[in-house]
């Protein structure tokens, strides 16, 4: 797999059809990986920590989440073609999860939005074998991933904010052998719990759930700056 890199930061190419068939193969060789979520913001703030940086280049899939990433490669002559959001993603992996039996585990949020995500999640996957969960607030980490261990996931969802996330489970993929997907996914409980409502389906046909989210909480403003700020520096070609 080429990848495509924008301001030192890497980028997968691949559709969720692309991502799965490629993880399919991974897992029939028992090896892991790692799925992280790029958008300009995320590129912006990887310009000013390496070791955010480093956490995205050194992951299996760098999806392409925001629509920024997307006209990015498009300026470029990339092959991204369509956005590859964490959300969906996780959802595909579900399906994937439920159809070959693979038994998955959740990790994050608070108690009542794991729990309900979880019965929401299995409403539309009744087959899904659900390894086990732990909320957010677990103290002991070790005691944590041995219970992951022992529940025999082979995929592990994280829901702890990024970077907290993926520094996780940078730190705990060697303790977690069994386990073959792993995939940082911020919010994504919130949901599939149905506490947090997505943007309407014409603004994520189009890529503007970001506009959306602004339109509904102007205070974003700040953060939302950084897609023209990335969009102009991969134009000028800055690093």
């Amino acid at each position: 797999m080429v990848k495509e890199t924008y301001l030192g930061v890497d980028v997968s190419p691949l559709t969720y059809e692309g991502i799965i068939s490629e993880l399919q193969q991974k897992m029939a060789r028992n090896e892991q990986s790692t799925i992280i979520a790029v958008n300009p913001e995320k590129v912006i703030t990887a310009n000013r920590d390496s070791q955010v940086k480093s956490l995205i280049n050194e992951s299996t899939f760098q999806i392409p989440d925001g629509v920024g990433v997307l006209l990015a490669s498009k300026l470029k002559g990339g092959r991204i073609t369509s956005r590859v959001t964490g959300v969906d993603m996780m959802g595909k992996l579900l399906d994937f999860a439920a159809l070959e039996g693979h038994p998955v585990y959740f990790y994050g949020a608070k108690e009542e939005v794991v729990t309900k995500a979880i019965s929401e999640i299995q409403k539309d996957r009744p087959q899904l074998k659900v390894a086990g969960y732990t909320n957010g607030y677990e103290k002991d980490e070790s005691a944590l991933v041995q219970r992951i261990h022992e529940s025999g996931a082979k995929m592990l969802f994280v829901a702890l904010g990024s970077p907290k996330q993926e520094l996780w489970i940078k730190r705990n993929l060697a303790n977690l052998p069994n386990v073959l997907v792993f995939q940082g996914v911020g919010g994504s409980f919130d949901v599939f719990s149905g506490m947090v409502k997505r943007a309407p389906a014409f603004f994520r046909k189009f890529g503007l759930e970001w506009l959306y989210r602004l339109a509904s909480n102007p205070s974003r403003i700040k953060r939302q700056m950084n897609l023209p700020i990335f969009l102009w520096r991969v134009l000028i070609g800055k690093k």
